[in-house]
C-alpha cells in the first residue's frame, strides 16, 4: 500500500511517501525550489518521493493532505455571522477553503503526463500534527498535543493517542492562539517575515521578564489550563490583513493593532533599528508568556489523563526552550517531539493517518530523519571534475578517501584547528534542523567560533546561538538534564562547571540547543564526533546548518557553491575533502 501525504498550501510545503506503514522518503519543497519556507503545491518534493522509490504517480493508492475545509464549519459560520469581519477577511477564507476542495486538479495538472488514480484524503490539520508526532512514536499510548497558528479554524487540539487511534476531545478555536501571539511579539520587535519567531527565543536569554505583567494582558489563562488572546491588539480576526501563500515564500502582514501594543509597551521597534535592553526585555517576557500557557496545559491534561507520555506536535512545538523545561515544569516522564512539528510535518502525519486507517502493519518508529535525497560518489566526482577551474581558483586541493576512519579523523583535526567544515554525507535531513548529514562543523571550545562563522559563512544576528551535537552516551556528563534529543528539539542547562569548556556552543543564559547522535543511526557522524573527543576530551561539536541565508543544502552542487562563495575551509562531500 503507497501512500502519498502532503502539505499543501501552508507555509514550508512538503511530501512524503510511506509504503506499507513504513516512511522511505520525505523532503520539503523550499529544499529543490531553493526559497525558505515556500509555499504551494510541493510539486519537487512529489517527484523526488516517486523517483526515490521507482514509482510514477499512478502507482500511489492513498494521497492525504493535512487540511479539511469540511471540518468546524458551523464555528465558522457562527463566528462570521457573531462578529461581522471584514468582507475581504472573509473572501479570502472562503477562497482559502475552495483551493483546499479543488486539490485533485490541482495536482494532476501539477504533474503533467502522470495520472493520479489515488483516492484523496483530507485530514484535519491538527490530527495530522498529532499523528506526525504519536503515530511515529514508540509510544502505546500517550497524551497528545498540538499547539500552533492557525489550521482548519483551530489552533492547538488535545487528546489521547491508543495504539493506532487518535482520539481528539478538545480544541482552541480561532481567533485564540499562541502561535499568532509569539508572531505578534516578533512582528512589533521588528523582525517581520515568516519563520523569524526563532529570533525572539534566542534574543530572550540576553533580557529580563519585566514585561511580563503586559503579556498577562494579551494572553489570559482559563482555569481549565486553556487560554484566550485579548482580541484589542490583534487583527488577525477583523482586518482584511496581507497574506501570501502562492508559490513563494509566505507573507504575512501586520496581525497587531499599532496603538494599542505602543500603548502597553511603547514604540515599535522597526526593522534594522538598534536592539535596546527594552526589545530584550519584551523577547524574554514573550518566552515566558509563552511558557505560563503552554505548562497550564501540560499540568491540565496530565490531570484529565493521568499519563505520563506526552506526543507534541504544531509549530509551537519547535519552541525548544519551553521544550526543555518539560520534565521540570510538569509530570510527563516521556516525550516524543517530531523532527519536523511545524507544518511540513503534516506530511507525515495524514499519511500515517490514512495508512493506519487502512492497514494494520508493524509499528514504524522515526527514530532518525534522514529520509531525504543522496549522492553517490560517481555524482560527486563528476561534480568536481566539471568545477576544477572553479576549485583550482580559489586554491582548493580535492582528495578521496577510502578510508573513513582516516576522513574523521583528519576533519576532527581541523575542527581542532579553527577551521569551519562543510559536512556533507548520506541522506538529507527531514525537518528545519541540519542533524549531522547537511551542517557547518565547528570547534566549541573557541569562544571567537560564533563570531567566526558569523564573518565567513553566516551573516546573522550576533545573538543568535549555535548548537551542539553531543554522544548520546555523553550527554549526562555535559548538561543537567539526560534525555535523547535526536532531532535538536530541546534546549537544556549546560552543567555550570562545563560552560567555560564549550563558550561557542552555550548560550547566554548557559543553556544549549542539543542534538544527540547515535552511532545506530548515523554511525560516521558519531565516529567523526568520537574522533574529535579522543583529541580534545569534549563529547560534542559545533553544528549549524548548511546554508548561507537560503535553505539549507540538499544537492552537492549547492554544498559546492556555497564552499566556493564564502571563507569556508574544508568541505567534505561523502568521501571527497575540498580543502582550502
Amino acid at each position: 500500500m503507497i501512500v502519498l501525504g502532503l502539505n499543501a498550501y501552508h507555509g514550508d510545503s512538503a511530501a512524503a511517501l510511506v509504503v506499507d506503514g513504513k516512511l522511505i522518503a520525505a523532503a520539503e519543497e523550499e529544499r529543490f525550489r531553493r526559497i525558505k519556507h515556500w509555499s504551494g503545491m510541493p510539486t519537487e518534493a512529489i517527484r523526488w518521493c516517486l523517483e526515490d522509490a521507482g514509482l510514477k504517480l499512478s502507482d500511489v493508492d492513498h494521497v492525504a493532505i493535512n487540511r479539511n475545509p469540511k471540518v468546524n464549519n458551523l464555528r465558522r459560520a457562527l463566528y462570521v455571522l457573531r462578529k461581522r469581519p471584514s468582507l475581504g477577511l472573509i473572501m479570502k477564507r472562503l477562497g482559502n477553503i475552495r483551493r483546499a476542495a479543488s486539490f485533485e486538479d490541482q495536482l494532476q495538472s501539477a504533474m503533467p503526463g502522470q495520472t493520479l488514480r489515488a483516492q484523496v484524503h483530507r485530514v484535519e490539520h491538527h490530527l495530522a500534527h498529532l499523528a506526525s508526532a504519536y503515530l511515529v512514536s514508540d509510544f502505546d499510548e500517550a497524551v497528545c498535543l498540538s499547539v500552533d497558528g492557525f489550521g482548519d479554524f483551530a489552533s492547538s487540539a488535545w487528546g489521547m493517542g491508543h495504539g493506532d487511534q487518535i482520539d481528539i476531545d478538545g480544541r482552541v478555536y480561532f481567533p485564540h492562539s499562541l502561535g499568532i501571539f509569539y508572531t505578534v511579539i516578533t512582528q512589533f520587535l521588528g523582525f517581520p517575515y515568516y519563520g523569524d519567531e526563532y529570533k525572539v527565543m534566542g534574543l530572550a536569554p540576553y533580557g529580563e521578564p519585566k514585561y511580563l505583567p503586559q503579556m498577562r494582558q494579551i494572553v489570559q489563562i482559563q482555569p481549565d489550563g486553556t487560554y484566550r488572546l485579548n482580541l484589542k491588539y490583534f487583527r488577525h480576526h477583523s482586518d482584511d490583513v496581507h497574506y501570501t501563500w502562492d508559490d513563494c515564500c509566505p507573507e504575512v502582514g501586520t496581525l497587531y493593532r499599532k496603538e494599542a501594543m505602543e500603548e502597553l509597551f511603547g514604540p515599535e521597534r522597526a526593522k534594522g533599528e538598534a536592539l535596546e535592553q527594552k526589545h530584550r526585555d519584551m523577547a524574554r517576557s514573550a518566552q515566558a508568556m509563552y511558557e505560563e500557557a503552554f505548562f497550564a496545559m501540560l499540568n491540565a491534561l496530565h490531570k484529565r489523563y493521568g499519563c505520563d507520555n506526552l506526543a507534541l506536535s504544531g509549530g509551537c512545538g519547535m519552541n525548544s526552550v519551553a521544550n526543555g523545561k518539560v520534565y521540570l515544569n510538569s509530570p510527563f516522564k516521556r516525550m516524543y517531539l517530531p523532527a519536523s512539528a511545524g507544518d511540513a510535518g503534516g506530511a507525515i502525519g495524514s499519511a500515517f493517518v490514512v495508512a493506519r486507517q487502512i492497514e494494520k502493519t508493524p509499528r514504524y518508529v522515526m527514530d532518525h530523519a534522514y529520509v531525504g535525497p543522496q549522492s553517490n560518489d560517481a555524482e560527486i566526482q563528476a561534480l568536481l571534475e566539471a568545477r576544477a577551474a572553479d576549485i583550482q581558483a580559489e586554491g582548493c586541493t580535492v582528495r578521496r578517501f577510502d578510508d573513513e576512519g582516516e576522513l574523521c579523523q583528519t576533519t576532527a583535526t581541523a575542527i581542532t584547528e579553527g577551521k569551519v567544515i562543510g559536512w556533507f554525507q548520506g541522506r538529507l535531513e527531514w525537518g528545519p534542523r541540519a542533524l549531522g548529514n547537511r551542517s557547518i562543523l565547528g570547534d566549541p571550545r573557541r569562544a571567537d567560533m560564533k563570531d567566526i562563522l558569523n564573518l565567513k559563512i553566516k551573516r546573522r544576528e550576533s545573538f543568535r546561538p549555535f548548537a551542539p551535537s553531543i554522544l548520546r552516551e555523553d550527554v549526562s556528563e555535559w548538561f543537567e538534564q539526560d534525555d535523547d534529543v535526536p532531532f535538536m528539539m530541546e534546549v537544556f542547562q549546560v552543567r555550570q562547571e562545563k560552560r567555560s569548556l564549550v563558550p561557542a556552543t552555550t548560550h547566554a543564559d548557559g543553556s544549549g540547543r542539543l542534538q544527540t547522535v547515535h552511532k545506530e543511526t548515523n554511525p560516521r557522524y558519531h565516529r567523526l564526533i568520537s574522533a574529535y573527543k579522543a583529541i580534545t576530551g569534549v563529547s560534542m561539536v559545533l553544528n549549524t546548518s548548511f546554508n548561507e541565508n537560503e535553505p539549507v543544502v540538499c544537492r552537492p552542487q549547492e554544498a559546492l557553491d556555497c564552499f566556493l562563495r564564502t571563507k569556508m575551509d574544508v568541505l567534505v562531500l561523502n568521501d571527497w575533502m575540498v580543502t582550502r
